[in-house]
């Protein structure tokens, strides 16, 4: 089986991608390729910071790769907290700091909407290709359910009456953002 790194550190993204990819790559993470390293994400768009991850990788490790970044982007705030979401309160990964945030900048807030919006760039072979997935939907006011991880237990997709902490993985990966980005990259690896 061909084997992929995925350049997070993040095991829930990880348990994700291998659930999704499952029987046709063997997808590794950074640990297992040597790599301890904070990847730089100093880039001011999803497209930018998960181009500089993967190219990171290859660069530094020769590894065929994908790197993804994800963004909640609310409607009423603008599109924040967008390419800042895993560190919107301060902290980078604090997923109940930057709810908790968010939930408060969006206190009177009658217009809910918001999108889940995840780009993937895969370098295979030094080639750079990039897959975008978005899902669209609504904050809830209140945090609901235990799945998944990030902003989950606020968003509730289109057409749903739960929280994407309210699905189990494989239902959520059916509909969500990087569930969508990852089948674009799928479809693009099934034709090399």
């Amino acid at each position: 089986m061909k084997k992929l790194c995925f350049a997070t550190n993040n095991a829930n993204k990880l348990a994700e991608i291998r659930k999704a990819l499952e029987g046709q790559y063997e997808v590794q993470g950074l640990k297992e390729i040597g790599c301890n390293e904070e990847l730089p994400e100093t880039q001011d768009t999803l497209e930018g910071n998960s181009l500089q991850k993967a190219q990171y990788v290859w660069d530094n490790y020769g590894v065929s790769c994908f790197a993804d970044d994800t963004g909640l982007e609310v409607e009423a705030l603008e599109g924040a907290p967008g390419v800042y979401s895993a560190r919107y309160a301060g902290e980078h990964g604090d997923s109940e700091a930057n709810m908790t945030l968010v939930l408060k900048n969006m206190e009177g807030a009658s217009n809910r909407k918001a999108q889940f919006r995840t780009v993937i760039t895969l370098i295979m072979d030094g080639e750079k290709h990039q897959f975008e997935g978005a899902v669209k939907g609504s904050l809830r006011q209140e945090r609901s359910g235990s799945e998944g991880f990030g902003y989950d237990p606020i968003f509730e997709p289109e057409g749903y009456s739960v929280t994407f902490a309210e699905m189990s993985i494989e239902d959520k990966n059916v509909i969500s953002h990087r569930g969508r980005a990852v089948r674009k990259l799928m479809d693009f690896l099934k034709k090399g």
